[in-house]
């Protein structure tokens, strides 16, 4: 049986969660014993399980190899499936759940560091006051991280900076537009421009957040494109940290200009304007790409992008200009 044929396959097969659970741990741990451990199965009774599901299936879900096992084609295309299952049950399981504590809804919102300084505190607020039975949870990640959560099933929405990651089936939607800023001592030599270009700040260390974010990832490609190295010698995770060094003239930072304004306002820093067409940023927020979304999670996009947005497509193509993908 062809892998592409595996969805064809499913409705007409029963499938125990435990199973299925056992195969997404395989395949997370790349291994049948681990696997079993953290499903808390004898490995006797998860091989006997895996073995079984392959028969019904008729295709091989993991080759074994010597550091472990890896999932096949018809194995990836399992674990998406079951993924996209878990993820429907949670929502099934905390949107009944919550109605029997007078909550009407959960609303599980992953977002990237710069959209929570930036955009998001308001926007949550006055959702929060419009919908006072929906519990809100957010949880700051890279822009990579968010998408794969969204994905996975791990956060219900994605408030992210562009790029979409290719291969993620996620409905993507315009949320906010932003900028970045430059960030540099009062007595800074470049302190006396109103706007630097980039390669301007080539030649002095670079403050900001980890590697892996969207702005480092930006500011490291374009360092490439110009055959220049990025002096990224301090990486601290929050801006107020990053002003703090800032200040201290243990470098210059790149940031959303919102926050860049706002700090300047606590520290002696000064905020420069980046002339770079990639310091304009668009953020957007990602849902799973399905038929019907769970209420909190329809009345939050409605709420952020307008009443259209539930008829959004995917959008897994798009790129951004500044290269990165991670914020």
């Amino acid at each position: 049986m062809a892998a592409s044929s595996l969805p064809l396959a499913i409705p007409a097969m029963r499938f125990d969660l435990v199973t299925l659970n056992l195969v997404l741990a395989i395949a997370e741990t790349r291994s049948i014993t681990a696997g079993a451990a953290r499903e808390h199965l004898a490995l006797a009774a998860a091989s006997r399980r895996l073995s079984d599901i392959e028969t019904r299936l008729g295709v091989k879900l993991f080759e074994r190899r010597a550091r472990g096992v890896e999932p096949t084609e018809a194995g990836h295309a399992l674990v998406r499936h079951i993924r996209s299952l878990r993820a429907s049950l949670h929502a099934l399981e905390s949107e009944v759940v919550e109605f029997s504590r007078g909550v009407k809804g959960h609303l599980r919102v992953a977002a990237n560091a710069a959209s929570i300084a930036e955009t998001l505190p308001r926007d949550l607020a006055a959702f929060s006051r419009a919908n006072a039975g929906v519990r809100v949870s957010l949880e700051d990640l890279s822009s990579a991280e968010v998408q794969q959560a969204v994905a996975e099933g791990r956060a219900d929405v994605g408030i992210f900076v562009a790029p979409v990651r290719d291969g993620l089936d996620l409905a993507v939607h315009d949320y906010r537009r932003g900028r970045l800023a430059v960030l540099v001592p009062r007595a800074h030599p470049l302190g006396r421009r109103k706007a630097v270009r980039f390669e301007a700040l080539l030649d002095h260390d670079i403050v900001g957040l980890p590697i892996g974010t969207s702005v480092h990832e930006a500011m490291l490609a374009h360092a490439e494109r110009q055959g220049r190295m990025l002096r990224a010698r301090l990486q601290v995770r929050g801006f107020d940290a990053i002003a703090q060094l800032v200040e201290a003239g243990l470098g210059v930072a790149v940031l959303p200009a919102t926050v860049a304004d706002r700090l300047a306002r606590l520290f002696e820093v000064k905020v420069l304007g980046l002339d770079e067409p990639w310091a304009e940023r668009q953020y957007l927020i990602a849902v799973r790409r399905q038929e019907v979304h769970p209420a909190a999670v329809q009345r939050f996009l409605d709420a952020l992008c307008g009443p259209s947005a539930g008829a959004a497509t995917s959008r897994n193509a798009r790129q951004s200009p500044s290269g990165g993908s991670k914020s």
